[in-house]
């Protein structure tokens, strides 16, 4: 019979408890006086709020971020590191602090007891390291950097996310919070940009899942209805002023939106139809809902969200490129007023290996929006 394991706590509960209990006593005592900030940020499902019972079975458990001043995770770091090695208790809560790896060319970790020192999930770092290994971030540091309209357009919002989520349980320095602070959200004329872009690529396809059906594609019209359903969720996204995580988590994230319990069944409706007809009018009720919602944000001049014609073809659609111009009228920075209408990196590409590596991510979206040298 299996041994029933601990009571499962979502991971940033757990955290807390990691450093209420055990690692700010232990800092206390040792490093009396050192000024530090204690978090969970990063990667991980934790820190989006999306964690199970099913995360623990791998690189999830007691983890902590710590970040000291440069010159103090210089001179304490590494002694620092081992101290919690040596003093942290071997479980919380039935849950251990200890990782061990199953392979040692697999850097993921899993959870295991362990009679000896703790190889533990706290890091030791300076803000500015840590943000400036986070894809896109970079140009953040120093804290003084101007941050371009280029810098922001080329930072994925799951990183975004996984920076500006789950909680900070001390901060002496205030570094990571005005860090957390900066990156909200973005700034006003940006976010009306990225809205624009976002019903442009609306705009570009409502009108593919008539034509696919028109010629028998009956599989291509679902296809695109998938992509049009996707691009709904990720508007209602950047109208909740909430940044979307990448692909596992995105029905989540809409989810916990308000308008999710009016929308999803539309959407949904428009997902499992096995016939056009069916698949355009649920997609229409879609597109009537979120245009509704756009007009409530009083970000542009209301336009008027019913469905209709798409030209002379007998396709129902919504004509999003009317709200483009809507929104593209009220962006008064010229630099915003000049971008193509491809939005941020992850709204044209979403190629996890790509979205990672920094230097192929920047260098194309300076080959789309040219120099920019304005700061937002």
């Amino acid at each position: 019979m299996t041994k029933p394991g601990p009571a499962f706590l979502p991971g940033l509960t757990l955290s807390r408890i990691l450093y209420e209990e055990a690692v700010r006593p232990i800092l206390d005592g040792a490093y009396p006086g050192l000024r530090y900030a204690a978090a969970r940020v990063g990667p991980g499902s934790e820190v989006l709020g999306f964690d199970t019972e099913r995360s623990a079975d791998h690189e999830w458990g007691p983890r902590l971020d710590l970040f000291l001043a440069p010159d103090d995770v210089a001179a304490h770091g590494a002694d620092l590191r081992r101290l919690l090695s040596d003093r942290l208790p071997k479980q919380l809560r039935g849950w251990p602090t200890h990782f061990r790896h199953h392979d040692p060319a697999d850097p993921v970790g899993y959870m295991e007891l362990t009679d000896g020192p703790v190889d533990h999930r706290i890091s030791v770092d300076h803000v500015g390291g840590w943000l400036s290994a986070r894809p896109g971030l970079a140009p953040l540091v120093p804290e003084s950097a101007e941050v371009t309209v280029a810098d922001w357009l080329a930072m994925p919002q799951q990183t975004l996310a996984e920076v500006t989520g789950g909680a900070v349980f001390h901060d002496g320095p205030g570094t990571l919070t005005a860090a957390r602070r900066r990156l909200a959200w973005y700034p006003d004329q940006l976010w009306r940009h990225l809205l624009a872009c976002q019903w442009q690529r609306i705009s570009q396809e409502e009108a593919f899942a008539g034509r696919c059906a028109e010629v028998g594609d009956d599989l291509g019209s679902a296809v695109v209805t998938g992509r049009l359903v996707r691009d709904l969720m990720r508007i209602c996204l950047l109208l909740g002023r909430r940044y979307a995580p990448y692909g596992k988590w995105l029905g989540s994230a809409f989810g916990r939106l308000a308008v999710a319990e009016r929308l999803t069944p539309s959407l949904r409706g428009a997902l499992a139809a096995e016939a056009y007809p069916d698949r355009e009018r649920h997609l229409c009720d879609a597109y009537e809902t979120v245009a509704a919602l756009q007009n409530g944000t009083g970000l542009a001049e209301p336009v008027d969200p019913t469905r209709r014609r798409y030209h002379s073809r007998p396709y129902q659609v919504l004509r999003a490129d009317r709200f483009v111009q809507a929104l593209r009228e009220t962006i008064t920075d010229p630099e915003v007023r000049a971008l193509p209408l491809s939005g941020s990196v992850d709204q044209w590409a979403d190629n996890t290996d790509f979205l990672g590596r920094r230097g192929p991510r920047r260098a194309a979206v300076d080959a789309l929006v040219g120099p920019s040298q304005g700061k937002l």
